[in-house]
């Protein structure tokens, strides 16, 4: 496609048709020429608001798009209502696929029961390959808004399913053919499929209702760079079992295929949730069918133990992830 604004009957073909409404907080939706959405919320709601670019993959980055996004607003305790997209694409791109990515886009909101509220699609050489930045909007109740700085001394840290799963999908799709070189293929399929576990909202929304008081989804940097942000976001120590960190044998023998470090990979899909009880958010978690551990506690000063057996080292500042290493 030429560079520039989208032609009319392109945004309309391929873009606006793909879109659907479902939400009644929206008064004003995407259109030709519309440049901004209205929405409206009840006297005791709070819009919470969220903002993320998505450039660690191109395969499947639309349904990618959204869950990062509405975890995020999950992350604080908000319902997810819709998203404004500035979706940026090179001019080798075709029409088909913009009009996939947008169909993804609008099967990943409709699952989430949420809506693409506008945004902005261009064509332009400042890319070299598709870019989606998305504002996430969500609401929630004033009283129960979720912030970091709840986590105090003597709450639990619980990981929900398992780390690294992101990543992983993300390689074994773009490694595909590499990887059933040297593993089976069900291996490498089982990872592949690790993207269905990308969505954290129903761990959030059983963590919320328990009582949690900081919640996390974990993205770029893992699990280590998640665990440094919730000490440093509450100003509290850590003290952690790395031995009780969940993670599956498909990302390990991935990472270790290409050196990397899982702990330090990306892990959408896995949420790192504080809070009091968690013993029991764990059960309640594993009656709901969704795999949780109890791998450690916040405690009082700025000592961020990482325990591995007999042996203690102290978590270090948040490193790049370990996705961007990937030959």
């Amino acid at each position: 496609m030429k560079i520039g604004k989208l032609p009319e009957p392109v945004l309309c073909r391929s873009v606006l048709k793909q879109i659907g409404r479902r939400r009644e907080e929206v008064l004003l939706g995407p259109g030709i020429g519309q440049d901004c959405a209205a929405l409206t919320l009840a006297p005791d709601e709070a819009f919470i608001i969220s903002a993320d670019p998505i450039t660690g993959t191109v395969k499947d980055i639309g349904s990618h798009s959204i869950h990062i996004t509405a975890n995020d607003l999950a992350a604080s305790g908000a319902e997810p209502v819709g998203v404004m997209l500035t979706i940026l694409l090179p001019e080798q791109t075709e029409e088909p696929e913009l009009c996939a990515m947008m169909q993804d886009i609008e099967k990943t909101c409709q699952a989430l029961h949420m809506e693409v509220l506008g945004g902005h699609t261009e064509i332009t050489g400042a890319v070299n390959q598709p870019l989606i930045s998305v504002a996430g909007v969500g609401k929630a109740k004033k009283d129960r808004i979720i912030q970091t700085g709840g986590l105090k001394p003597g709450h639990d840290l619980v990981v929900t399913k398992w780390i690294a799963l992101e990543g992983t999908s993300i390689i074994a799709k773009e490694k595909e053919t590499e990887l059933k070189e040297t593993l089976p293929k069900e291996f490498v399929d089982a990872a592949k499929a690790f993207d269905q576990y990308l969505s954290v909202l129903p761990e959030s929304r059983i963590a919320a209702a328990h009582g949690a008081c900081a919640m996390h989804d974990i993205t770029e940097g893992g699990i280590l760079g998640a665990l440094w942000e919730f000490g440093e976001g509450a100003g509290v120590g850590l003290d952690v079992d790395l031995r009780q960190i969940p993670i599956r044998q498909e990302s390990v023998e991935i990472c270790e295929r290409y050196g990397l470090n899982p702990y330090l990979l990306m892990s959408s899909g896995s949420m790192l949730i504080g809070t009091p009880g968690g013993a029991a958010l764990v059960r309640q978690l594993k009656d709901a069918g969704i795999h949780a551990v109890l791998i450690g506690q916040a405690t009082a000063g700025n000592d961020r133990i990482l325990r591995n057996g007999e042996e203690i080292r102290y978590l270090d500042r948040p490193q790049s992830d370990e996705l961007y290493r990937l030959p």
